[in-house]
């Protein structure tokens, strides 16, 4: 049984992220959970590419992100009681990692497309977060 359910989207990619999210509403609705909904925006302050930007530009990026998280939850899943909505900053698999810990997740729910050329050498982030969490992981086509 689960008590919280994570579920990771990718708000840049809200119609593959829409199915992820329905599965795992319909999760935490058969076992009773509390559904956790997480997206990662990329950190790029330390980085020269980081200095292009004003120090407003992530903070701005991750309140529109937590804008659109919003967003997406409701108009994915209308009839979703109390949803915690996470907004990240880092590298995808390590934050859904970090997070499933802090929250105490029994279950993750991640989306994997087909893997391309990149996927094979460096594995996408399904197979990492699979790969390296304590929960268990359910990986949506």
């Amino acid at each position: 049984m689960s008590n919280i359910v994570l579920c990771a989207v990718d708000l840049g990619q809200s119609d593959k992220s829409e199915n992820v999210l329905q599965e795992a509403g319909k999760l935490a609705d058969l076992h009773g959970a509390k559904l956790s909904v997480i997206t990662v925006i990329p950190d790029f302050g330390m980085s020269l590419v980081g200095t292009f930007f004003d120090k407003d530009t992530l903070k701005k990026a991750l309140h529109k992100a937590n804008d659109e998280l919003h967003s997406f939850v409701k108009e994915t899943l209308p009839k979703a009681g109390d949803v915690q909505h996470i907004v990240a900053l880092g590298t995808v698999y390590e934050e859904v990692l970090k997070t499933s810990k802090k929250i105490e997740a029994d279950l993750i729910v991640i989306g994997a497309s087909k893997p391309d050329l990149v996927d094979k050498v460096l594995g996408p982030n399904a197979a990492r977060v699979a790969r390296h969490a304590s929960a268990s992981v359910y990986i949506v086509r």
